[in-house]
Formats: structure tokens, sequence, C-alpha cells
């Protein structure tokens, strides 16, 4: 359902890409605040500046407009990740943070894992077997540690993953981060969250090297002194 939907985007006229987009985009946000539910397609347009028929007009129905919006958010997770796999120790790990902050992208998976829609398991799954690549990759240039047990692996990651997503609020109470921000502009601000990640990742999953690049990136100089001490 994915890749259709993605297909007939991509076979509309540039200018029908950009309308397409704001609304997207617009879907996105208000399905982020508000979930899939409580936003109607009337709100969609507001936001996005068009009517609600044009809205129709491109997506056929709140629901179509959803899939499309899953599949964009994945695609966004698919190509940050897969980019940062692929580039090895030359990753820019901000300029990830920035790419996925031009949306609530974070906050929009976080809302849709939990309405209940029949799309969620396509949209975990789709996310699992795009985990699985771009850990394979990450394997190949030394940024991930291998293992017998590819699959499972990335499912287990891409679960507790989400699983944070959804919980982001109960985790913002406990250590103090909303995972679901952008810190492209001040990284040290997830300090807390990321010093113990790394602790725990280094041990299993990432490799040294990863380790250094995400510490020196999210890691004040305070949280290293506490985790050392």
């Amino acid at each position: 359902m994915f890749e259709r939907s993605f297909s007939i985007l991509n076979m509309r006229s540039s200018d029908d890409r950009t309308t397409i987009a704001r609304i997207r985009d617009a879907a996105i946000t208000e399905f982020a605040n508000n979930g899939v539910a409580g936003t109607s397609v009337r709100t969609i347009a507001t936001t996005a500046g068009v009517s609600p028929g044009l809205v129709i007009h491109h997506f056929g129905s709140k629901d179509e407009l959803r899939v499309a919006c899953d599949e964009y958010v994945a695609g966004i997770i698919r190509e940050v990740k897969g980019t940062a796999m692929a580039s090895g120790g030359a990753f820019d790990v901000t300029a990830a943070f920035r790419t996925v902050g031009e949306i609530p992208a974070a906050k929009y998976l976080a809302r849709t894992l939990v309405d209940g829609s029949p799309h969620v398991a396509e949209l975990v799954d789709e996310i699992v077997a795009d985990a699985m690549k771009y850990v394979a990759t990450g394997v190949e240039t030394g940024m991930i540690k291998p293992t017998d047990y590819e699959w499972e692996r990335a499912a287990i990651l891409t679960i507790w993953s989400l699983g944070a997503l959804v919980l982001h609020e109960h985790l913002e109470r406990l250590v103090g981060v909303d995972i679901t921000a952008d810190f492209s502009q001040n990284p040290k601000a997830a300090s807390t969250y990321m010093a113990p990640i790394l602790e725990i990742y280094g041990q299993g999953l990432f490799t040294e090297k990863t380790v250094q690049l995400f510490r020196e990136a999210f890691v004040s100089q305070q949280d290293d002194e506490k985790e050392s001490a």
C-alpha cells in the first residue's frame, strides 16, 4: 500500500507535487498534534492554505492521506539512518537531526503508533525492513558490530526505539529530555539521554568510533564526568 501511494505522488506534475507536499506536511503536523481521529480534512486544508476539496482531489480521503504521511515519515527515517550508516565516521550527526526537524516526524510517529489504525502494522514492518538494510550497511562501514541475529536485532532495536517514542512524555519526566525535539541547534541538550544510550549500545551494537562520534556531538562534559565517576 505504501509503495502504491508513493508511486501516485511521483506521477504528479511539478506544480501538483508542490501542493501535495504542502498538504502532506500540514497533515503530518496536525496528526502529530491532535491524532488522526481528532483532525479533520478541513483543518488540514486550512493549515496547508488550500480548500478541503483540493485535499480530497489529491489524496482521495483522509485515510489515504494518512498512508502517504506514513510512507513519507518512514522514508525520512530510511534516508537519515541509511546515510548515517553509509557515511561511517564522516557522518554529520547534527545534520541528520536538522533534516528530521523540518517536520514533526518523531511526534507524528509517536502519535500514529497508538492511534490503532490497521496501517500501523504495515508501517512498523516497513521500518524494521529498512532497519535491516541500514544496520547491515553500518556493519560494512564499521559503525555497527556484526551479529548472528540480524533480523531479530533489527526488530528488537526498532521496537525499543518506537516504544521510547510512544512513551516520550514519561521519558522526559524521568530523564529530562524530550526525544521528539529538534536538537540540531543545541545537541548537548540531549546529553542526559544520549550518555546512557551510548553506554548501553556501546556494549553490543555500536563500535567504539560510533560511540565517540555521538559522544562528541551530544554528551556534555558534565555527563562524561558523571559516567566515569
